[in-house]
């Protein structure tokens, strides 16, 4: 036995079950006696391993017409019957007590929905109950919140991991091959993002290697791991199978973040240079902001600012209109001032030119027109595009981004439309109001670096100093904008609302001109051009600039 420091105790090993065989000592690795046979180098435990013990829940047992199946050992696999029936696995017998069926039962909240059966002979699958609603296989078994969480590629290989670990770790796996990983888990994205390392071990073939680097970009970075198992070995049942533990496990501690690869050799630099991914932009409503900016685009986060009572709510129900109707791509709303009802009133209320959030204009319409409204905007070819934030109540910080980033990744909302910062803010329950900002920006523009999403972010103004205020009209700078820099700063392009509040020409305090602070995509700053409120209807029409004129940073000098 080599020289490991100083013997703590002695217990049972996870490996081989023999009682008193392993020896831990004080570095935090340990000898297995059982293990060192002639020729075999000494096999040392990471203390981990050692003292971990997975929270498991109980549940319930598959009943009714799956009562013929029993609970066994998959003897072929090298499967214990106490692995098998932790994860619920029952066996279908022939008269001549051979193995013709393996049934693994998935859960939805601690429920059975579905079951899967594995036939031997053929390994054909079928399924039984509801699959649509399965989640991971195993994930019922397991409370978020740990510290490893393994996915593997098929029900076999969860055992065969699960018992190569000496049943240490949680290990689940996607119900339906590698090809639907990725879906598989973002359904679950919340369960499998609460443990601080996800380690990923598909099937060493160019489907599985392709399939991990997949799913590992959906998770959050620096919390994926992909193994490389050994040569000679297709997945965790074949190292089961050859009672390969100790290579499992060292390929296990092995396991590298994943990171991708930010690198390239400058002689790929010409051809990366002409094969680089084109950035569709998708126009604005009003011409004279696409003058300046050349439409919105994914990846970007655009700031929209202005006063209190300015209409950044009338502007953004407009883009969130626009961007339903006139692109494919699904849509995000986070209101936190308001109630999730008031945003799907908001945004169908530009499509019914009416304001259908006052009770009164609501009852001008019949029961069929709100009808059809409702499907042109949020069924039919819309169907299951447009997500809102649905919140009662105070929500934490956390709770707020752990749904921006499940819009994002699990429902694939390319837009979302956040209003607004101030109120993230307060969720932060810190007095620094600027450090907050910080914070909250960084993590906003590390989002939109992660997904490529598109941001819309509204964010108030400060009170400036002197007479005339923004109430008033006066020209906003990004100086104005309350709390940080870093709102300038990291955002991609800054747009504010400027309109005279108190005129007594109604057309002048209805009229906002709309500026650019900021584009960092086209660098045009200035006066975009004005958009005129009917208090009617509630929408927005775009005054031609020509109206006004300028001088030659772009900056109104008369009407």
């Amino acid at each position: 036995m080599p020289s490991s420091g100083v013997a703590k105790t002695h217990q049972s090993c996870p490996i081989c079950k023999h009682k008193k065989c392993l020896t831990v000592f004080s570095n935090g690795t340990a000898w297995c006696h059982s293990h060192n046979v002639e020729g075999d180098k000494p096999f040392r435990y990471n203390e981990e391993l050692i003292n971990h013990k997975p929270e498991y829940t109980t549940p319930p047992i598959p009943t009714g017409d799956n009562s013929k199946y029993v609970f066994g050992s998959i003897t072929d696999r090298n499967i214990s019957e106490e692995t098998a029936r932790k994860y619920g696995v029952k066996l279908l017998y022939d008269q001549q007590g051979n193995i013709i069926e393996h049934m693994y039962p998935y859960y939805s909240e601690n429920t059975l929905t579905a079951s899967k059966i594995r036939t031997v002979a053929t390994k054909n699958f079928r399924w039984t109950g509801t699959q649509g609603e399965v989640g991971l296989f195993g994930e019922n078994l397991f409370k978020s919140g740990g510290k490893y969480l393994m996915i593997v590629e098929g029900e076999l290989d969860a055992l065969s991991a699960h018992q190569l670990t000496g049943n240490k770790w949680p290990v689940v796996s996607i119900p339906s091959g590698a090809n639907s990983a990725v879906k598989s888990v973002k359904e679950s994205l919340e369960f499998v993002e609460g443990f601080e390392f996800v380690v990923i071990c598909f099937d060493k073939d160019k489907s599985g290697k392709e399939a991990s680097k997949q799913l590992a970009r959906i998770i959050k970075p620096g919390k994926a791991k992909i193994m490389n198992l050994p040569n000679g070995f297709k997945d965790a049942n074949d190292m089961l199978k050859a009672n390969a533990h100790k290579q499992f496990l060292q390929s296990f501690w092995d396991a590298k973040v994943y990171t991708p690869s930010g690198v390239i050799n400058i002689s790929e630099l010409r051809k990366k240079f002409h094969n680089r991914e084109y950035k569709e932009s998708i126009p604005y409503p009003w011409e004279g902001l696409n003058k300046k900016l050349l439409g919105m685009r994914q990846s970007e986060m655009v700031v929209l600012t202005g006063g209190t009572g300015l209409g950044k709510s009338s502007v953004t129900r407009e883009l969130e209109h626009h961007l339903i109707m006139n692109t494919t791509d699904n849509v995000g709303v986070i209101a936190l001032e308001e109630d999730w009802r008031r945003t799907v009133d908001g945004i169908l209320s530009i499509e019914a030119n009416a304001r259908l959030y006052i009770d009164q204009e609501r009852e001008k319409f019949s029961t069929e027109e709100l009808d059809r409204l409702f499907n042109t905007l949020y069924d039919g070819a819309n169907k299951d595009r447009v997500w809102v934030h649905a919140h009662f109540g105070t929500n934490s910080i956390e709770e707020i981004f752990s749904k921006l980033r499940y819009m994002i990744i699990g429902c694939d909302c390319r837009w979302v439309v956040i209003d607004h910062l101030h109120m993230l803010v307060s969720a932060v329950h810190e007095r620094d109001e600027r450090r907050a900002i910080d914070d909250i920006m960084t993590r906003l523009r590390s989002i939109v670096e992660e997904t490529g999403a598109g941001i819309i972010l509204v964010s108030h103004l400060r009170r400036v100093d002197g007479n005339k205020g923004h109430e008033n009209g006066i020209e906003v700078n990004l100086s104005h904008l309350r709390g940080s820099n870093s709102i300038g700063q990291l955002s991609d392009c800054v747009i504010s609302l400027e309109r005279d509040q108190q005129s007594d020409d109604p057309d002048e305090a209805n009229t906002t001109r709309v500026r650019v602070l900021k584009s960092r995509y086209t660098g045009n700053v200035g006066l975009a051009t004005s958009l005129l409120y009917d208090q009617d209807t509630g929408r927005l029409s775009e005054v031609p600039l020509h109206e006004y004129e300028f001088n030659n940073d772009g900056n109104e000098l008369s009407i």
